[in-house]
């Protein structure tokens, strides 16, 4: 019998909704996944409680838990400071990629476009293509070797898409066009990676198709009729680009797995996308009406600017929408990240801050005196404090609604433990999704607005002006078949955790101090193991 050309493929489709993958598969939209499901196991996965946005990918290769690898999103508090710094110029994840325990193995590896990984330090057994066509571009496109470059982009040259999706002020005819330029990168980029999987001799051959994150962030509005921003004339011109760049994807696995032979195959959506929702832009503003922290001293820049936000958000949105093209011309800064180039806050006067961790999920840092430079907050005091807060907070109702419009505060040390526990927010605030929320960028601004209120804040307005009409949540989606498998329904929700180890498992490889553990049906479906 031919050895196929790799062991194990594993073929991810980035935040790709298990929603549309299931309905879709099983009206026949997306054949190639049908048929592989119908042929093994398939079922949903539990993703990172309050930290399914930044960490998702850093903890799937790693198989730990964010406070023992510490990333929890690309700006974050340096700890012992009150300084932002990206994590990408610096320690980044500290833990070490599965990938790289297999090389050091024997293993033979191409690890392909993998979001959030950055480049090997050290040569491979194998292959490393980094950022070709990723959602998140923060290194650049490179290779290990760094040969294999020049030949990816003589033959094959970059992504359509470029290297950042978003954009304000689209046209219906803009997003056709954005998403016929992911429908030729997936094509481009299935191309290359038949070219470099028939080469052969490969143990784990993995590839991630980011397109479907893309689309999701940008596109959402025109597959769902119930968005705020969704105009049917816009979506008879732009049609659904979230149907059809799914339908890319699933054209490829069907090339991709049809070319590696008996080979085990793993199909995964590590977390998903909805509708944007919740309430990150008012969360600085939540915290001074409550009187947990202050505004900064205002300078001459900060007041022309709050001039300018006032007077965009007083225009009505029929103005804003005819603007939004000129307005999108500016930089736009990180939406998730706190407002100004600093915290947003005054730390002498705040007993808590709060910090970047994505949208659908804020992070609040405790002042902690003896902690942080400038701590107002007494160790003593912070339980007490956080349980006030955490009150206060689920107090407030959104006008929209009716209903409260933060659904959960978290602390951190109750959900994870780890040696960078110190690096991640203390509290998390998880928006409610119950209300699609628009934005100035879109749809004439429709659902834009936020009112919250409750006795202790009164009334706060705000407007989301971030264009993403999309967001993530945590629950992904994994389908496993191959020789030995079984077929039916993946039992239990497996954890994110468990993907690195299952992989590893495949290939007979046992990845230490980790938090996930192998999924067995997958990788040991006979019970060898416990034999």
């Amino acid at each position: 019998m031919t050895r196929p050309p790799t062991r194990l493929l594993v073929l991810g489709i980035d935040a790709a909704s298990p929603d549309l993958l299931e309905a879709w598969i099983a009206d026949g939209t997306l054949p190639n996944l049908g048929t592989l499901a119908a042929r093994g196991l398939a079922g949903r996965t539990r993703g990172l409680d309050g930290f399914f946005v930044g960490s998702t990918w850093p903890s799937l290769y790693t198989g730990t838990n964010p406070a023992r690898h510490g990333f929890h999103y690309q700006m974050q508090l340096v700890p012992g400071t009150y300084r932002l710094a990206d994590r990408t110029h610096g320690a980044f994840v500290e833990r070490e990629p599965f990938w790289r325990a297999l090389s050091r193995s024997g293993q033979r590896v191409a690890v392909l476009d993998v979001p959030l990984a950055a480049p090997e330090p050290e040569p491979l057994n194998g292959i490393q293509v980094v950022e070709w066509g990723a959602h998140d571009a923060f290194f650049g496109c490179s290779t290990r070797p760094p040969e294999l470059a020049s030949w990816l982009e003589s033959r094959w040259g970059r992504h359509p898409a470029g290297s950042s999706c978003d954009a304000d002020g689209r046209s219906a005819a803009d997003y056709r066009r954005l998403a016929q330029a992911l429908e030729a990168g997936v094509e481009r980029k299935t191309e290359w990676t038949l070219d470099l999987l028939r080469r052969g001799g490969w143990d784990l051959f993995m590839q991630v198709f980011t397109e479907s994150h893309c689309v999701g962030h940008q596109c959402w509005h025109l597959h769902d009729a119930g968005h705020p921003a969704y105009d049917l004339a816009a979506a008879v011109v732009a049609g659904d680009p979230i149907r059809d760049v799914y339908r890319a994807i699933d054209r490829a696995v069907g090339a991709i797995v049809g070319a590696a032979g008996d080979a085990t195959c793993i199909v995964f959506s590590a977390h998903g996308m909805s509708h944007r929702y919740g309430a990150h832009f008012l969360l600085r503003d939540l915290l001074v009406a409550l009187g947990v922290a202050r505004r900064p001293r205002p300078t001459l820049r900060s007041r022309a600017a709050g001039a300018v936000g006032a007077a965009w958000r007083a225009l009505p949105a029929p103005a804003r929408a005819a603007l939004a093209a000129l307005r999108a011309r500016r930089p736009r800064p990180n939406d998730a990240a706190p407002r100004g180039r600093g915290l947003g806050v005054d730390p002498g006067g705040s007993r808590c801050f709060p910090v970047a961790n994505g949208l659908a999920v804020s992070g609040i840092r405790l002042n902690l005196a003896g902690r942080e430079p400038r701590g107002t907050l007494a160790p003593a005091d912070a339980a007490p404090f956080i349980e006030r807060l955490r009150a206060d907070l689920l107090d407030i109702v959104d006008d929209a609604t009716g209903a409260p419009l933060v659904s959960r505060v978290v602390q951190t040390v109750d959900l994870y433990h780890g040696e960078h526990a110190n690096a991640l927010p203390d509290l998390l605030v998880e928006w409610s999704e119950r209300a699609a929320v628009g934005s100035t960028a879109l749809g004439g601004g429709a659902g834009a607005r936020v009112v919250a209120r409750s006795p202790r804040i009164g009334t706060i307005v705000g407007a989301n002006d971030y264009g993403r009409s999309g967001e993530h949540r945590p629950g992904g989606w994994l389908m496993a078949a191959g020789p030995g498998l079984t077929r039916g329904v993946l039992a239990g929700a497996p954890s994110l955790l468990d993907l690195a180890p299952t992989f590893a498992a495949v290939l007979g490889v046992a990845l230490p101090n980790i938090d996930g553990s192998a999924v067995a049906a997958i990788a040991d479906p006979h019970g060898t193991a416990a034999a």
